[in-house]
C-alpha cells in the first residue's frame, strides 16, 4: 500500500510539474505595464559604428555625374563621355544571401579603405555620416568644382544566433538595424529546451574590446536594456536548459512530441489504475 501511494504521489507531482512548465515560456512578462514615460526615454537608435571587416557601398553623386564617376567603384567614363558600369563579379557569402561584389569597399585591418584617386581613408570607429563628410572633403574642391553628395550603406550588418534555437545561423539586416527579438525570430524562435533566462550575447566593439552579457527573455526590462538593439557581428548563444543538458543526444521535434504524448497518456493511465486498485 505504501509503495502504491508513493508511486501515485510521484506521478501526480510529475504531471503537476508538466502543467506548470508553460509558465516559463512567455516572453517579457507584464511588459504592457511598463510606464509610458519610461519607454519614451529610451535612446534613439544610432548609426552603427564602422569596424574592421565591414563592407561599404559608397555612392558619390553630383550635378555633373561625369565628374564624380571616377569616385564610384565599378563605373567609368568612355571616350564619348558616357558613364558605364563595369561587369560585376558576385560571390555568395555562406548561406546568408549576402552578395560580395568588387564594387564594395572592405575595411582593411588597419581600419582604412582604398578610395579611388584619394587613396587610404580612415573609417573604422566612425559613423557613416562622419565617413561621408571625410570623403566629401577629400574630393571637393581638389578634384571637382561642385560639392558632391556621398551616400554610404553598410552591406554586412549581420548577427549570428546559435544554441537551442530552431534555425541557428547567420542573419543579415538590409536596413542596418536589428533588435534582439528580431534576431531570435529570424532563427525560428527558441527550442522548447532553450533556457530563456540564460541567453548570452557576445559583442566585439569597434576598438577590439569584447563584452559578454546575460539576457533574460522573461524579464520585461529587456526592452530597456542597452543590448536590446544589436550591433553588427553580435553573437547570440541560447544555452540549453537542464533537461537538454542531461541528454547527450537530441530527438527530432516530431519524435519528441510523440514521446511526450505517449508518456503523458501512460502516466495518466498508471495514475488511474493506481487509484482503482486503492479503491478495491
Amino acid at each position: 500500500m505504501i509503495h502504491r501511494m508513493a508511486l501515485i504521489a510521484a506521478i501526480a507531482a510529475a504531471l503537476l510539474t508538466g502543467c506548470s512548465a508553460p509558465k516559463k515560456v512567455p516572453y517579457l512578462v507584464d511588459a504592457e505595464n511598463l510606464p509610458k514615460e519610461v519607454l519614451s526615454q529610451l535612446p534613439v537608435q544610432s548609426d552603427p559604428i564602422i569596424t574592421v571587416g565591414d563592407l561599404l557601398n559608397i555612392d558619390v553623386t553630383g550635378e555633373k555625374m561625369d565628374a564624380v564617376a571616377p569616385f564610384n567603384k565599378g563605373r567609368y567614363v568612355d571616350e564619348k563621355g558616357n558613364i558605364l558600369n563595369m561587369n560585376r563579379t558576385y560571390n555568395q557569402y555562406g548561406t546568408t544571401g549576402l552578395e560580395v561584389s568588387t564594387e564594395y569597399y572592405l575595411v582593411n585591418a588597419d581600419g582604412t579603405i582604398d578610395f579611388p584617386l584619394v587613396g587610404k581613408i580612415e573609417v573604422a570607429g566612425k559613423t557613416k555620416e562622419e565617413v561621408a563628410r571625410d570623403i566629401c572633403n577629400a574630393i571637393y574642391p581638389k578634384y571637382v568644382k561642385e560639392k558632391p553628395s556621398v551616400d554610404i550603406r553598410l552591406m554586412n550588418f549581420r548577427v549570428t544566433v546559435a544554441g537551442a534555437v530552431r534555425s541557428p545561423g547567420v542573419y543579415q539586416s538590409k536596413n542596418e538595424r536589428m533588435t534582439f527579438l528580431e534576431a531570435i525570430s529570424m532563427a525560428g524562435d527558441l527550442d522548447i529546451r532553450g533556457d530563456r533566462e540564460n541567453i548570452l550575447l557576445y559583442r566585439t566593439n569597434p576598438d577590439g574590446s569584447r563584452e559578454v552579457h546575460k539576457l533574460n527573455l522573461h524579464d520585461r526590462n529587456l526592452l530597456l536594456s542597452p543590448y536590446y538593439t544589436l550591433q553588427q557581428n553580435d553573437f547570440i548563444y541560447v544555452t540549453p536548459n537542464s533537461s537538454m543538458r542531461q541528454g547527450a543526444w537530441q530527438l527530432s521535434p516530431a519524435a519528441s512530441a510523440t514521446i511526450t504524448i505517449v508518456s503523458g497518456i501512460s502516466s495518466l493511465s498508471s495514475l488511474i489504475v493506481g487509484i482503482i486498485n486503492l479503491s478495491k
